[in-house]
This record gives C-alpha cells, structure tokens and sequence, in this order.
C-alpha cells in the first residue's frame, strides 16, 4: 500500500513539474487536501440538511479512499453543490445572485478530444439559447495520479485574433496575438483577408499533453454588430462582439479535487465589452476612432473629458445593440445593485462574502456604484476558480469565519492560514 502510494505521489509530482497544467494546479499535500474534503463535505451537508449522521457516515468513506488511493470521487450532487459554491465564493465576480441557478454538466465520462468537442458545441446551443442566456457549466475529469486530463487553453471558447504589423501595430485583439500565432503553427487560417474580428478556433490539449484545435460550429456562436441610435457614423467601424463569454481556461477545485477542463458562462456587463475590450489600450484601443465617429475630437487640449464622453456613448452602444439583438446584457449600475442585494442575502444566511474591490467596482462610473462605497476582503475561500498556483490558486484554503467559534479557534485558524500561504510561496 505505501508504495502503491508513493508511486500516485511521484507520479503527481512529475505532472506538477514537466507539463503546462502540472505548473498552474495547486501542489497540495496530504493533509491539505484532507482537511478541504472534509471542510467541504461538512458544508454541503450542512447546507443541504443532510444532517450530522450523514455526514460521518461520507466523510469515514472519502478518507478510507484518500488513505487507500490518494484521491475520491464526488457524487453527482456534491459536484452540482460544489461547482455552485465555487461561483459564489470567486471574489472577482460580481455577477453572483443568481449562482444557485448554475446548470451543472456532469462531464466526467468524457476522455476524447471528439467528445469534448460534442459537449462544448452542445453547452454554447443550451447557454445562447434565443438570446436570453443560461449560466452552464460543464465539468471535465479531474487531474489525478500524475496524468494530463483534457483541458481547453484558450482563455475563452469565442475569441478574436490578433495580428501584428511590422510597425509595431496589432490588427484585431492584442490579447490574442500569441494564441493565433499558435493557432497559425497548429494549421488554422483564416476564411478571408485578415481582418478585425476573426473568430479564433478552440485550443485544446489532450491526454498526452498535445494541442489540438477544435472549430466550433457557426450557429453554436452569435455576434452582435454594434450601432448607436443616435450617432449612425459608429455604425460604420464595424464593430461587433460575441454574445456569450465563455470562460474556459480556469481551474475549478471542489474539495481538494482540482478540474482543469470547467469551461462556464454568464452574460455580460456592458462596460466588459465597451470600456475594457474595446477601450483598453493593450486591447482593441478604439477610443480615438470611437470619438471621431460621434462628433469628438480626441485631443486633452480640445477637451480634457473626451475619453469620458467616448466612454459614455460606447457604453449606450453597446447596451443598446445587444437590447436590440435580444441578447442578455446588464448595465454596470444594475449590476452593482445586483451585488448588493446578493451581499445582503448572503449575511442573512450568516455568510461572509469574499470580494475583491479592484474586480467588482465596474470600470466605468466607479463612484456612481454602490459597490464602490463597500468594504470589501477577499478571503479566498474553498470551493472556488484559480487561474494559476502561483496567480491566485496558493492563497485558496477553507474559510472557517462563517461558524461560532472559540477566540482560541479563530486564532489557530488564522495562524495555521497564514502558515499553509508561507509554505507555499515560491522561495
């Protein structure tokens, strides 16, 4: 038995050294990954009301499982409870009231680059719906015993290229100049003479560590051209965007146990779009073109707020495109009363909400925003979504605030957090 482990053991840390995803998944020991098992099990029965006899009876099974083969199984329903719980707790959203309503997709069964390319195909027709979106997502195998499951690189499953000039110069989304170089290199052109928003195909990497791409059906995807109502020369740049954000490169950990294939969706806040995908210089930067279009002249000493007014006018833009379209959008002053009300809901249930400020205030109209006047921490709870070990993942351990406890206990709890982050920090 203890070699049979120390083989799962040598085989977990060959993965974590030598492969692309070995370097992004959290390097948890035994007892770490213990202690959030039973962390979670304790939650979801306590949540569920499946009582403390329950309880005991799953958590002497997973830890007669840790013990004999180093990993266990979620059940269908804990993975559902867990992946919800994962949304809840991200700090970075700010989208989070409706997180009990997630679509859960059990994925597990599926192994083949064919079949994650059926089942991703099938989750954008179910999120896109008509035009009212349903947040889904859909959850792939788990990462175990030194083996590479599937997983997506690509950030999001819709994508825009980006192509660099020699002068310097990016035609389409800076973002993705290095993914569509290494699309180029894996076969992939585009249908026509390169252009702004060339959709990207999906870049995957299978069992063995090798990528692959995967073109997803056209009317599995939906872009919305975008107009002003009230300036007709915006419509001539020809901007548009895709109607559902798929994000598919981050990593979802339910209990211990890590799922790097968890591609999910919501719907989107309007200053996503205008003032960061469109606005933000190491993107599409169209401010000045966006300006000219509507009447401005872009230059601080003509006036100092044209970047504002700019803002402003693609902003409605936006909004008013996807409204015409039919396509879910929220505005960033209904989302922040949106977050506020989900705040209220989770400290009636006695819970503390992890938010981080800099990603939950919207980037356009900050200080009109409730949010922006809330006292936020981000405590980086368990379940959650990380992007990297070394980004967000080593910061995340179970958050026992939300329980009556001891001073003593609080204090334990608060030196053994800060122990767990020491040891992981790359020295």
């Amino acid at each position: 038995m203890r070699k049979s482990l120390r083989r799962l053991a040598l085989g977990a840390r060959y993965l974590r050294a030598e492969t692309p995803l070995g370097r992004r998944l959290r390097d948890l020991s035994a007892g770490e990954r213990r202690a959030e098992a039973k962390a979670f099990l304790y939650q979801y029965f306590a949540e569920t009301g499946g009582g403390e006899a329950a309880f005991r009876a799953r958590w002497a099974a997973v830890r007669r499982d840790l013990r004999r083969r180093g990993h266990y199984d979620l059940t269908a329903d804990e993975l559902g409870f867990g992946a919800r719980i994962a949304w809840r707790n991200h700090g970075r959203c700010i989208g989070r009231l409706t997180w009990n309503v997630l679509d859960v997709v059990d994925c597990r069964q599926v192994t083949t680059v064919a079949g994650l390319q059926d089942r991703l195909a099938a989750h954008m027709r179910e999120a896109l719906g008509d035009g009212r979106i349903t947040p889904v997502i859909s959850v792939f195998p788990p990462a175990r015993d030194g083996r590479a499951p599937l997983q997506i690189e690509s950030a999001q499953l819709t994508q825009y290229a980006g192509y660099p000039a020699e002068d310097g110069s990016v035609l389409g989304d800076r973002q993705n100049v290095e993914a569509t170089r290494i699309a180029r290199t894996l076969g992939w052109t585009p249908s026509g003479p390169p252009g702004r928003f060339d959709v990207l195909p999906v870049i995957v990497r299978d069992a063995d560590d090798a990528r692959a791409l995967i073109p997803l059906p056209a009317e599995t995807q939906r872009h919305v051209p975008i107009t002003h109502p009230d300036h007709p020369g915006l419509a001539a740049l020809g901007l548009r965007w895709y109607a559902v954000p798929y994000i598919s490169n981050m990593i979802l950990t339910i209990g211990g146990i890590d799922f790097p294939c968890a591609p999910f969706n919501g719907y989107y806040m309007c200053t996503e779009i205008a003032s960061r995908d469109f606005a933000d210089r190491t993107r599409y930067d169209l401010l000045p073109e966006v300006a000219r279009a509507i009447g401005l002249t872009p230059d601080e000493r003509a006036d100092p707020l044209w970047r504002d007014t700019a803002l402003t006018e693609l902003n409605r833009a936006v909004l008013a495109s996807f409204a015409a379209a039919g396509v879910t959008m929220i505005d960033h002053h209904e989302a922040s009363a949106q977050f506020m009300r989900f705040h209220g809901r989770e400290q009636a249930a006695g819970r503390h909400v992890a938010a981080d400020w800099r990603w939950i205030v919207p980037p356009q109209a900050g200080a009109g925003c409730e949010v922006f006047h809330l006292k936020m921490r981000n405590f980086h709870p368990v379940p959650n979504f990380y992007t990297a070990r070394d980004a967000d993942g080593m910061r995340l351990m179970p958050y026992h605030g939300d329980h009556d406890r001891s001073r003593l206990a609080a204090w334990t709890d608060r030196v053994r957090r800060r122990l767990r982050l020491w040891k992981r920090m790359a020295w």
